[in-house]
């Protein structure tokens, strides 16, 4: 037996069916679609509906769609591993409620929390279950309803964010292909200060007054947090190639989280890779934290080749940061 690689097997993802426009949010808050377009890159975004519907419903229609793809029985997967920061509930976690939603009553399950980097902090965790060679399916989904602590009346966030979730089955390789290697870091030393939901927590139970104050909303310092993103994404981006001896034209896609595609710029510009080598969709769908990543991935699965080299970076809450190197595996 060769030395085991956790690689991506299917790739799945889901948006709800409305759109929320930036000529919608120009009748909400004073902002256009100019000015969106032009900081962000962003057109439109989906909403989920609904009462009653959490980041849950979305993330059990991708693991659906990867049990699918990959012919597995919902008895024969080992994990799920949900990325996420809009939970369901505290507890029972969102992946106990996936995974109990197609009946993989076999599977572990647990959430993970890093923000907009919590896709890559989730798939290296589920790639270390798979390289332990106990395991030998791991769905690793990123789910977030933003929607859902989104205040509709601060217009320098509710443009900025929408709901979807998407994921991958990960299984062991014995070519060489999949994750070869990764790098994941965080700091909250100023990033607490700088994006936040300041209520809900054990420090701010939610009360009358939590709720009236609106803490239990998302906050960010747009303007510092774009510094540090710039950066951090960037240089973690960098030095995952370095130390792989890969250059930009090594590099298949550049495959970044969808914030702002000022920062998705930079980074390309720093690793050396043009344009038609990176994966971008948030002109569609906005930031979905994380499911920016793996709904790249979905969106452009047909374009991907086996042995293609994939960088995966980005930058989140906390502040998270991290990045990864794999060799598509189909």
């Amino acid at each position: 037996m060769g030395n085991i690689t956790p690689c991506i097997t299917a790739v799945a993802g889901y948006t709800p069916d409305y759109i929320l426009t930036n000529e919608e949010l120009e009748k909400m808050v004073d902002t256009n679609d100019e000015w969106i377009t032009t900081r962000t890159g962003i057109k439109e975004r989906r909403i989920l509906k609904g009462e009653q519907q959490g980041s849950s419903v979305m993330a059990i229609e991708v693991l659906k769609q990867l049990l699918e793809k990959t012919n597995t029985d919902p008895k024969d997967l080992d994990g799920v591993i949900i990325a996420t920061v809009t939970p369901d509930f505290f507890f029972p976690s969102t992946a106990n409620l996936v995974a109990a939603g197609v009946g993989a009553t076999n599977a572990f399950s647990f959430d993970s929390i890093a923000a907009c980097t919590g896709f890559i902090y989730a798939l290296e965790t589920g790639a270390n279950y798979i390289r332990s060679g106990r395991y030998k399916k791991i769905a690793v989904i990123g789910a977030d309803k933003m929607s859902s602590i989104t205040d509709y009346t601060d217009r320098n966030t509710c443009i900025l964010f929408g709901d979807a979730s998407a994921g991958v089955m990960l299984e062991p390789n014995e070519e060489g292909l999949g994750i070869i290697d990764a790098i994941i870091r965080s700091d909250a030393t100023i990033g607490k200060d700088m994006i936040y939901i300041k209520g809900g927590g054990s420090v701010n139970p939610p009360t009358h007054e939590t709720v009236d104050a609106g803490l239990h909303y998302f906050y960010q310092d747009g303007r510092n947090v774009f510094k540090y993103a710039v950066k951090y994404m960037a240089d973690v981006a960098a030095e995952i190639m370095e130390r792989n001896n890969l250059t930009g034209d090594d590099v298949a896609f550049l495959v970044p989280h969808q914030a702002n595609k000022r920062i998705i710029d930079a980074t390309a510009n720093r690793m050396g890779v043009g344009p038609e080598k990176v994966m971008l969709n948030i002109e569609k769908y906005g930031n979905t934290t994380a499911a920016t990543i793996p709904l790249c991935l979905r969106d452009y699965e047909d374009q991907l080749n086996e042995g293609d080299n994939l960088i995966l970076a980005a930058f989140g809450g906390g502040f998270t940061w991290g990045s990864m190197y794999l060799k598509w595996a189909y």
